[in-house]
């Protein structure tokens, strides 16, 4: 591959990581899609968060991300990540996102509240037949807290 292959090569690895973070995204902002979500992560990958815990393994994450969704603790979340910074290096790629997630909270006993989450995202992902997945995927809570939302 000449240089100009390399570069271009580099852009469309970086864009196919974007858009896997972005299906990440909408999975989970679909009660947490635990089919979908398991088509994203290597057969040997592992997810944890700072909140929530760790799995290891393409069908223990679908489970652990399945049973946020199914719980009904959540709902109407929206990720919001941004501010990426890619490494692609052959086969294998690094990532670090900005996090901002909204969601509503069904409490117990009833009634709701708005929530939000501050953080950010450490990630590797590897090429698998051509596909991009991930590897692994870390998410650090830095700040989560209620918030008001007013009429007028």
């Amino acid at each position: 591959m000449n240089e100009m292959q390399q570069r271009l090569q580099a852009l469309e690895d970086i864009e196919a990581i974007r858009k896997l973070k972005a299906r990440y995204c909408a999975a989970c902002d679909d009660d947490h899609n635990p089919v979908t979500l398991a088509t994203l992560f290597a057969e040997d990958a592992s997810w944890e968060a700072s909140s929530m815990g760790r799995a290891e393994g393409r069908q223990a994450i679908a489970e652990l991300l399945g049973s946020v969704g199914t719980s009904g603790r959540i709902r109407r979340s929206a990720h919001n990540v941004f501010n990426p910074i890619i490494e692609v290096d052959g086969d294998q790629a690094t990532g670090a996102w900005r996090l901002i997630m909204l969601y509503t909270e069904n409490l117990e006993g009833g009634g709701a509240r708005y929530q939000r989450i501050i953080g950010t995202y450490d990630e590797r992902y590897v090429r698998v037949d051509g596909e991009w997945l991930f590897k692994s995927l870390y998410c650090q809570v830095e700040e989560s807290a209620p918030y008001a939302v007013e009429s007028n």
